[in-house]
C-alpha cells in the first residue's frame, strides 16, 4: 500500500459519519396529504350566488379564488362531518346575514384526522366576512379548540394540510390565521360598512399558537 493509499484510508477510518435522512426529517417537509373528494354542489347559480355577493362586499363580479393570501382555520360546532357537510350543500341564506350563497369551506378535517374536499380551489367559499376573496378556509369537526387539539390524528391532519396549502400559495405564517383572528389580518377588507367589525369566536391566537408552531417546523420542499 502507497503513502497516498495508507494517508486515505486513516482520513476514512476516523472521518465523521453522515447520518442518513431520517423518516423524520423526510416527514417534516410539506407534501400533500391524502384528501378523500366530497364535493358539495357548486354549479352555475352558486357561482352566480357567489359572484353577485362578491360584487356587494369586495367590488369585483365574479367567483374565483384567483389571489390566495390567506388560510383560516375553523371549527365546525358539529359532532360529525356529515353534518357540516350537509350544512354547506344546502346553499341556504346563512341565518346570521340571511345572504346567498349559503356558507362554506373548501375543506373539513374530520376526528379521525380524514381530510375532504368540498370545494375546488379555484372558486370562492363563504366562510369568513371580508376575506373570502383572498382566502383557503378549513373547517375542523369538533365544538372546541380544545377538543380538537386532544384528539392527534385530527391534530396532525390539520398541521400537514395547512403546511402544504401554506406551502403551496407561498402564505406567510402571519397569514395562517383562526377566524376570531380576522379583524387583524392585513388583508381584511370589507365594503358592506355594518360588517367591517363582525367575525367569530373559533380558534382565537392563543388557541391556535401550538398548531402554528407545529406548521412553522415544516419545511417546504
Amino acid at each position: 500500500m502507497s503513502v497516498d493509499q495508507l494517508l486515505a484510508t486513516l482520513l476514512a477510518a476516523f472521518a465523521p459519519a453522515v447520518p442518513a435522512q431520517s423518516s423524520a426529517t423526510a416527514a417534516a417537509e410539506a407534501r400533500r396529504p391524502p384528501i378523500v373528494q366530497r364535493p358539495i354542489p357548486y354549479g352555475a347559480e352558486r357561482k352566480r350566488q357567489m359572484a353577485a355577493y362578491s360584487q356587494r362586499h369586495y367590488g369585483h363580479r365574479h367567483a374565483r379564488l384567483s389571489e390566495v393570501k390567506v388560510i383560516v382555520e375553523h371549527y365546525t360546532v358539529t359532532r360529525t362531518f356529515s353534518a357540516a357537510w350537509n350544512t354547506f350543500a344546502a346553499n341556504a341564506r346563512d341565518p346570521e346575514l340571511g345572504e346567498l350563497p349559503g356558507v362554506c369551506a373548501h375543506f373539513i378535517v374530520d376526528r379521525d384526522g380524514t381530510i375532504y374536499q368540498l370545494v375546488p380551489l379555484n372558486l370562492m367559499c363563504r366562510h369568513t366576512i371580508g376575506l373570502n376573496d383572498r382566502s383557503i378556509g378549513i373547517e375542523q369537526v369538533g365544538m372546541s379548540a380544545a377538543e380538537i387539539l386532544a384528539r392527534p390524528s385530527q391534530r396532525r391532519a390539520i398541521v400537514r394540510l395547512s403546511a402544504w396549502l401554506r406551502c403551496r400559495y407561498d402564505v406567510a405564517m402571519t397569514d395562517l390565521i383562526g377566524h376570531a383572528m380576522s379583524l387583524s389580518s392585513p388583508w381584511h377588507h370589507e365594503r358592506v360598512a355594518a360588517l367591517r367589525n363582525r367575525t367569530h369566536g373559533d380558534w382565537t391566537a392563543a388557541e391556535l399558537r401550538p398548531v402554528r408552531r407545529e406548521i412553522d417546523e415544516i419545511a417546504c420542499p
